[in-house]
């Protein structure tokens, strides 16, 4: 006696890959969630219960003027480097993206260099360019002719050195993000965009970046954040942000902990400010992309 055949299904098959065993996980969490609930706990009594910390101090400062003036110069220093960061980066992706071999060489030179030298250094290095360089002469090159000659040390001061150092090292970072961005989107746009008379400016400027914007969008918001506390690092040459507030504070006080919790804790109210931002931008330019679904569609021929 032969066996019945089935008919072959020939519509969608709809296969369930979430995991079967959900009680089990189900524990696990709780467990993990147990043993983090634990370590909040003790966090926070340490946070409480330890006089070191010496919370009136840290209330009396949190908003003293002086703290306040350096977070203000901390915020104006974060706008200006990321502005011209942004501009330096796209002149970066441009060498590194260009067809003529110089300008492919100049951009992936000054990544290299930025990429190799600790950001400290390099702002020591511009910081002390007087030693280097006396004077910025303006004039015609390999003569004699000069137009006006002005002393370096006017010009690089502790906030233009601060700014163009942290310029310089976001633009390295920016411009390759630019890149991976404008590289993630498939040639097969461009031969479209040229099939259809657009210049390269053009395609550049409709096709490619509104496509590429959505990978380029998260990196680029954690690196604007990055840059925010690398304004940190300018308290070397002595620019007062917020961190040598802080430090000419408990230079004369004593009262380390409780001035460098004063710091952390307008870090963390401005990164976070900063990464609600950040979300925001993430949500608007996924609009149009569909999460996949727990269940998996897989098609069978008829």
């Amino acid at each position: 006696m032969s066996a019945v055949e089935q008919p072959a299904p020939t519509g969608p098959i709809e296969i369930d890959l979430t995991t079967p065993d959900i009680g089990r996980r189900r524990l696990s969490w709780w467990i993990w969630g147990g043993v983090g609930a634990v370590a909040l706990v003790g966090i926070a009594r340490f946070m409480i219960v330890t006089p070191g910390w010496q919370w009136n101090v840290v209330a009396e400062y949190l908003f003293k003027p002086e703290i306040l003036r350096g977070v203000m110069n901390t915020i104006w220093l974060t706008v200006l480097s990321a502005i011209t960061g942004l501009i330096a980066g796209g002149l970066v992706a441009f060498l590194r993206m260009s067809e003529n071999p110089a300008f492919r060489a100049a951009g992936t030179a000054f990544i290299w260099l930025m990429r190799a030298i600790p950001a400290l250094v390099v702002l020591l290095f511009i910081f002390f360019m007087g030693a280097l360089v006396p004077e910025f002469t303006f004039g015609i090159p390999f003569t004699d002719v000069t137009f006006f000659s002005v002393k370096t040390n006017d010009v690089i001061n502790k906030f233009s050195a601060a700014l163009i150092g942290l310029t310089l090292i976001q633009a390295a970072y920016v411009g390759e993000i630019y890149r991976a961005g404008i590289l993630s989107v498939s040639k097969g746009q461009y031969e479209a965009a040229g099939a259809i008379g657009m210049t390269r400016a053009q395609a550049m400027r409709r096709i490619i970046m509104p496509q590429a914007i959505r990978v380029i969008i998260p990196p680029l918001s954690n690196e604007l954040i990055t840059l925010f506390k690398s304004t940190s690092l300018v308290s070397v040459i002595g620019f007062t942000e917020l961190l040598t507030s802080v430090q000419l504070v408990y230079g004369r006080t004593y009262q380390t902990i409780p001035m460098l919790l004063v710091a952390c804790l307008w870090y963390l109210l401005l990164t976070s400010i900063a990464m609600v931002g950040q979300s925001a931008l993430e949500k608007r330019y996924s609009k149009g992309f569909v999460r996949r679904s727990k269940l998996k569609t897989l098609e069978v021929p008829a």
